[in-house]
C-alpha cells in the first residue's frame, strides 16, 4: 500500500470515527441540553467562567496536545507503520471515549477533578493513590514542558539568548497562567496559537501529500532498530495521540467553563481526534523523511527536537520551517501552564481550599514550582519515562471511571471497560519489565501483568455490584441543585 493511501485513509478513519463512534458514545451518556453547567451554577470569576465553544476547543486542544503527539509519534515511528494502526484505533475507541467520559462526568459533578471522581466511583482509597499520581504526572509535565520548548526556542534562535533565561521566562509565564482567572491569559491567548498550531500541523502534512513523501507499505511487522517489543513500549510512547490519562487532569478545566453539554462531543471527543491527526502527521513525517536508522540517529543525537526541526524545514523551507517549529513549541508551553493549573486545582479541591483569593492560589502553586525547578535538572529522556508510565496508569483508572459510571445505570459499560482492561495490562506490563520498574524478562512480566490485570477487573466488577445495590448514591452531584 503506498503512502498516499496509508495516511489519507487513517486520516478519513479518525474523521469516520468522530460522527460515528463518538455519536454511540454520546448517545449512551445520554445528554441533558437543559441541565445548566457548573460555568453558571458555580461562576466564581477564576476558574467558573462561561466560555464560547470555539474558545473552548482551542484551548481543550492545546491543553492536551503538548509534545506528546508530536515527540511521541516521532519515536514511536521507529517501529513503522504498526505506529498508526496503534494512533487510529487507540484514539477512536479508548482516547476520545476517555477524553468524553471524563469530561462529561467532570460536568454533572460540579467541574470535579479525577482524583474526586475516583473517589466517588472507585473507594476513598482511589481517591488517595490518584492524587498523588495526577499530581505527580502533572509535575513532571510541568517540568517536561518547560525543558522541551526552552530547548527547540535555544536552537531556533542559535543560542542568542542563554537556555536558563529561556527557562526562567517560561517559568514566569507559567505562575501568571496558573494564578490569573482562567479568561485573562488562556481564553485569550489560545485562540491565536490554536490557529498557528493548526497551520503547522496542516502545512506539514499538506506538503507529504504534495511532494508524495514515501513510507513503507502497511505491515504489522515491528520495524524498530533494537527490536524494542511493540506491546506494551509503544503504548508508553505513543500516549497523547492515542490515549492520555494526562487529559483526565485538563478536562475538568472545561468541564468548568463549558456552557452546554451538547457541546462536549465537539470539545472532548472531537479535540481528541484533531490531536489524533496531528499525531498522524508528525509520525508520517518521520518515517518518509528519516525512516529506520536515519531517523534512529538524529533521535539519539538531538532527540525527538531535532527531527522537528529537519522535517520541517526540509518540507516547508526557512520561513515556512521557523513557523511550523513555533507552532510545535506552542503546544508544550500550552500543556505546561494548564499542567500546573489544573494541579494547583486539584491539591485545592483535595484539601478543600477556595481559590477566590490570589495568595490562596499562590502558597499551593509557588511549591510546585520549586519542585518542578529542581527536576529541570533530570535527563528529559528518564523524565518521559516516567511521564508514559504515570500517564498509562493514569488513562486506566479515568476510563474505569467512566465505565463504573455507565455500569451503575446498567448501560453498556464496555466501551470503557475493554480500553481500561488494556491500558491496565500496557502499565503493569512495562512496570514488570522496564529498568525503571522491576526488569524481569517480557514473557515473566505478561504473565504477572495478565494475573493482575484480571484481579482489577475482579475488583472493579465487584465494586459495580456494590454501586448498584447503593440505593441512595447520587450519580451526579449537581441533580437536585440544577432542578
Amino acid at each position: 500500500m503506498c503512502f498516499m493511501i496509508t495516511f489519507l485513509v487513517s486520516i478519513a478513519l479518525l474523521i469516520i470515527g468522530y460522527f460515528t463512534y463518538g455519536k454511540v458514545i454520546e448517545k449512551m451518556f445520554v445528554i441533558k441540553e437543559s441541565r445548566p453547567t457548573p460555568a453558571f451554577r458555580l461562576k466564581d470569576g477564576v476558574d467558573y467562567i462561561p466560555m464560547g465553544t470555539n474558545r473552548n476547543s482551542l484551548i481543550q486542544l492545546l491543553n492536551i496536545a503538548g509534545v506528546g503527539p508530536i515527540f511521541g509519534p516521532i519515536m514511536g515511528a521507529l517501529y513503522g507503520p504498526v505506529a498508526f494502526i496503534w494512533i487510529v484505533v487507540g484514539c477512536i475507541f479508548a482516547g476520545a471515549v476517555h477524553d468524553y467520559l471524563t469530561g462529561m462526568i467532570s460536568i454533572r459533578n460540579k467541574g470535579a477533578h479525577l482524583p474526586q471522581l475516583a473517589g466517588k466511583f472507585l473507594g476513598k482509597t482511589m481517591k488517595h493513590f490518584v492524587n498523588l499520581v495526577a499530581v505527580l504526572l502533572l509535575l513532571l509535565v510541568g517540568t517536561v514542558f518547560v525543558t522541551a520548548p526552552a530547548g527547540l526556542l535555544f536552537n531556533l534562535m542559535n543560542g542568542w539568548i542563554a537556555l536558563g533565561v529561556i527557562t526562567g521566562a517560561i517559568f514566569i509565564y507559567y505562575i501568571f497562567a496558573t494564578l490569573l482567572p482562567v479568561d485573562k491569559i488562556i481564553g485569550k491567548i489560545y485562540p491565536i496559537l490554536g490557529a498557528l498550531l493548526l497551520i503547522s500541523a496542516v502545512g506539514i502534512g499538506s506538503m507529504l501529500i504534495i511532494t508524495g513523501a514515501p513510507i513503507p507499505e502497511l505491515t504489522l511487522q515491528n520495524m524498530h532498530p533494537a527490536g524494542t517489543a511493540v506491546f506494551p513500549v509503544l503504548m508508553i510512547t505513543i500516549a497523547c495521540g492515542a490515549i492520555s490519562g494526562f487529559h483526565a487532569t485538563q478536562s475538568p478545566i472545561i468541564s468548568r467553563t463549558l456552557q452546554n453539554e451538547q457541546n462536549g462531543r465537539k470539545v472532548f471527543y472531537g479535540m481528541m481526534i484533531v490531536e489524533g491527526i496531528i499525531a498522524m502527521i508528525w509520525a508520517a513525517a518521520a518515517m518518509s523523511l528519516f525512516f529506520g536508522t536515519d531517523l534512529n540517529e538524529l533521535i539519539t543525537t538531538g532527540g525527538a527536537g531535532l527531527v522537528v526541526s529537519e522535517v520541517a524545514y526540509t518540507l516547508l523551507g526557512a520561513i515556512g520551517g521557523t513557523l511550523a517549529v513555533l507552532g510545535v513549541i506552542v503546544l508544550p508551553i500550552t500543556s505546561g501552564d494548564t499542567a500546573f493549573r489544573s494541579a494547583r486545582m486539584i491539591i485545592a479541591e483535595y484539601i478543600n481550599i477556595s481559590q477566590l483569593k490570589v495568595m490562596s492560589r499562590l502558597w499551593i502553586a509557588l511549591p510546585l514550582f520549586v519542585v518542578s525547578f529542581v527536576l529541570t535538572n533530570m535527563d528529559f529522556t528518564i523524565l518521559w519515562r516516567y511521564f508514559g508510565v504515570s500517564n498509562a496508569a493514569l488513562s486506566a483508572v479515568a476510563l474505569f471511571v467512566g465505565a463504573m459510571y455507565l455500569a451503575i445505570q446498567k448501560k453498556f459499560h464496555w466501551v470503557a471497560t475493554i480500553p481500561a482492561t488494556f491500558m491496565t495490562m500496557v502499565t503493569l506490563t512495562f512496570i514488570f519489565n522496564a529498568p525503571i520498574g522491576f526488569g524481569l524478562s517480557m514473557p515473566v512480566s505478561y504473565i504477572v501483568a495478565m494475573i493482575g490485570t484480571s484481579m482489577i477487573l475482579g475488583l472493579f466488577a465487584y465494586k459495580v455490584k456494590l454501586n448498584r445495590d447503593e440505593t441512595d448514591f447520587e450519580l451526579d452531584d449537581d441533580i437536585n441543585d440544577a432542578a
